[in-house]
């Protein structure tokens, strides 16, 4: 065989190898991102109407997480919130819109604790669906409640319903020990 026959077949097996190689990495990226971010990946492919910049933005939102000091809480620290978290739900007895906006307060407290910036709504959503994208709906649910409640807009359900999901991230925060829990590739 001439060496021009033998580049005829190599060359075309090495570009189709080359392309099966990309589409496994592109494969198992979206796979990573999918399983760390879990309903967050889905919402950000809607959100941004692309894969592509919808992944982009996840992996610029890991990058950013990971250059925060997040750490894990010190026991009588996390003693303490867990007694915030019962006064705030004993509150609700008696002062419903009160004990949201209070337990609001008390998850944007736990999470600063934690080191997360805390200043902006949209940016606390995007720092924390890099750990906590299973849960991060009941936040935003939550959220929405508390603003209807500062109106006086909300009801006793919609009140009782964002303490269920305060309650999801609140427990997530408290014990997740600041461990990583997303998987890298």
């Amino acid at each position: 065989m001439s060496t021009e026959t033998l580049l005829a077949i190599i060359i075309p097996i090495v570009v189709v190898l080359a392309i099966i190689a990309v589409a496994a990495a592109l494969i198992v990226r979206r796979r990573r991102l999918r399983r760390q971010f879990g309903p967050e990946y889905e919402r950000t492919v809607e959100g941004t109407g692309s894969r592509r910049e919808a992944e982009r933005d996840l992996n610029a939102r890991a990058k950013r997480h990971d250059s925060l000091d997040i750490k894990p809480l010190q026991s009588g620290v996390r003693d303490r919130y867990a007694r915030d978290w019962t006064g705030v739900q004993e509150e609700f007895v008696d002062r419903p819109e009160d004990a949201v906006h209070d337990a609001d307060s008390l998850v944007t407290s736990l999470m600063h604790e934690r080191g997360y910036p805390t200043e902006d709504f949209d940016q606390q959503l995007k720092d924390l669906s890099v750990e906590h994208g299973h849960t991060l709906e009941h936040y935003r649910e939550a959220h929405q409640v508390n603003a209807l409640s500062t109106r006086h807009q909300a009801t006793t359900e919609q009140l009782r319903g964002a303490m269920v999901h305060y309650r999801a991230l609140f427990d997530e925060l408290l014990t997740d020990g600041g461990e990583s829990r997303h998987v890298r590739a």
